[in-house]
C-alpha cells in the first residue's frame, strides 16, 4: 500500500461487502482496490453529467407539459 494513500472507514450493507469480498476472491484484487475503482468512475460520471450541464446552459427550457402535448398531437402518446 501506498504511503500516498489515505485510511477511511465505510460501513457497507452486509450484502454488497459479501459481494466485494467474492469479487474480491475472484480478480485476486483487494476491497480497497475495488472501491477505489468504484468511486473513480463516479467521479468521472459526476465530471462528465457537470460538462455536459456546462455545455448546455444556454439551451431554452422546454417545460415537460409543451414535449407531452407535442406527442399527443403527433399522436405518439
Amino acid at each position: 500500500m501506498s504511503s500516498l494513500t489515505k485510511r477511511s472507514t465505510v460501513y457497507l450493507d452486509p450484502a454488497l461487502h459479501r459481494a466485494l469480498r467474492i469479487k474480491a476472491a475472484e480478480t485476486e484484487r483487494s476491497i480497497s482496490e475495488l472501491v477505489n475503482e468504484a468511486v473513480k468512475h463516479a467521479l468521472v460520471e459526476d465530471s462528465i453529467d457537470l460538462r455536459s450541464f456546462e455545455e448546455r446552459k444556454d439551451e431554452r427550457l422546454v417545460r415537460f407539459e409543451d414535449v407531452l402535448e407535442k406527442l399527443k398531437k403527433n399522436g405518439k402518446i
